[in-house]
């Protein structure tokens, strides 16, 4: 496997938000944590939340689940307590109906250059798939930051997302994934981790690749969608060499000016810029956490 760092970091330079360029340079150990604070700052708003695109797809200033994903993201990258983190979860514990799941999206009064199925999401239903990647993201803050391990938000999630998992007949794609990965990032500390992670393996054919119903023609799932990072009980639904396989492909994904691509469709000229910078970082963290790079 061949990555080169120095064009990711290129690439960035001339193609991705500022916000993206530090968390690379973060993941590679170089960054400045205060100037990523304040880039994500950008995206908040007084509530606590966060909105202006911070989701590439949802480009509306309302705060919004999809923005608390990836201000989550941000802090992980960072990797020290804030206050900002706290206040999302308050901000989430404020906005969560009762029962503990977010609703996929917030009502969207600017829907200029959003995705339809953000504009067009019911807003009062709970939804399984924005609330347990927004937990998933919100762990990996847990883990340095006691003040959201704490958080009666974050308890309410996690129990949400475990019962919604245990009662779900079926899952799409994307539900699927963010499932998994959820279930990942809370196993230490919910026993019923395991034999959840085992039912939903059983939806995945031994490839790891689930077509993404709805989406685009080349749109899949993949292992590593599934399974980011060693460690958790979700690789045992995987064989080595699949793993491998797919680090390898993740690897030669490369494009020639240094960047990765997504293979799902963007509805803005801006996001479709910016996924890319996102999916540059997203390549280069999992290539380093799997030992890759």
């Amino acid at each position: 496997m061949s990555v080169d760092l120095t064009a990711a970091v290129g690439f960035m330079a001339g193609h991705a938000r500022t916000l993206d360029r530090h968390r690379l340079n973060l993941i590679l150990g170089q960054g400045d944590p205060a100037a990523a604070f304040s880039a994500v700052d950008g995206y908040r708003n007084p509530d606590g939340g966060y909105g202006w695109g911070l989701e590439p797809d949802l480009r509306s200033a309302t705060s919004q689940p999809g923005g608390a994903l990836h201000a989550f993201e941000a802090f992980a990258d960072i990797g020290t307590p804030t206050p900002r983190a706290v206040e999302l979860c308050d901000w989430l514990q404020t906005n969560s109906p009762a029962g503990g799941g977010l609703p996929f999206a917030f009502p969207i009064s600017d829907p200029a250059g959003c995705a339809p199925f953000w504009v067009d999401a019911d807003s009062k239903a709970p939804s399984l798939q924005i609330t347990s990647i927004v937990c998933a993201a919100a762990a990996r803050v847990a883990e340095f930051d006691e003040a959201v391990a704490e958080h009666p938000w974050f308890a309410s999630a996690v129990r949400y997302c475990l019962g919604a998992i245990a009662g779900a007949d079926s899952l799409h794609a994307l539900e699927l994934a963010f499932a998994l990965q959820f279930l990942d990032a809370v196993h230490s500390s919910n026993p019923e981790v395991s034999s959840l992670v085992n039912a939903l393996g059983k939806r995945i054919p031994a490839d790891g690749l689930v077509h993404v119903d709805g989406g685009a023609e080349g749109e899949f799932m993949r292992p590593l969608d599934f399974s980011p990072l060693p460690g958790g009980p979700t690789r045992a639904l995987f064989d080595a060499a699949v793993i491998d396989s797919e680090l390898s492909a993740l690897a030669a994904r490369q494009h020639d000016d240094g960047g990765w691509a997504v293979d799902f469709d963007s509805y803005s000229p801006a996001a479709a810029l910016e996924w890319r910078g996102h999916a540059t970082v997203q390549a280069v963290w999992l290539l380093k956490r799997n030992g890759v790079i």
